[in-house]
């Protein structure tokens, strides 16, 4: 078997339909979804992965905090979550920090997000939509992994 080493840091999230693997990628200011033909069990075990990495993984995200924030002594409320998008979301309601774990382990962290965004996250139907209509390029943000 041959390994190679891969960045698979700006994938979001990923799905399947129809004989194909699809890939949300970041791209920065947009989001973009790419096909590649792969059998369900493709997509069966990239979700097995993942759950093996979140599991290890959800334990830091709430310990992260940036560095020109003085939040490192104020918690992040965090809570898992079941999406497409994101492993976990949390809040730091002392300094208004909105904290998302993506699903390929990516944490940022946004800036000035008020309690009232925070609780309609929370109780939103669907935490990917509410974050691509409320929540991305709406605030100042940075990579805290």
């Amino acid at each position: 078997m041959h390994y190679s080493k891969i960045d698979l840091s700006k994938i979001v999230a990923v799905g399947h339909n129809d004989e194909y693997l699809e890939v949300l990628l970041d791209q920065g200011d947009s989001i973009e979804c790419v096909e590649i033909p792969a059998p369900i069990e493709a997509y069966e075990g990239l979700q097995d992965l993942n759950d093996i990495i979140a599991e290890e993984t959800l334990s830091l995200s709430a310990t992260l905090a940036p560095a020109s924030l003085p939040s490192a002594r104020t918690p992040f409320v965090v809570k898992a979550v079941d999406s497409s998008l994101a492993n976990s979301i949390g809040y730091d309601p002392e300094h208004n920090v909105l904290q998302l774990e993506f699903n390929n382990g990516a944490v940022y962290q946004y800036e000035d997000v008020n309690e009232e965004t925070w609780e309609a996250l929370q109780s939103s139907y669907s935490v990917g939509k509410f974050y691509n209509r409320e929540i991305k390029g709406s605030y100042r943000s940075h990579r805290c992994d």
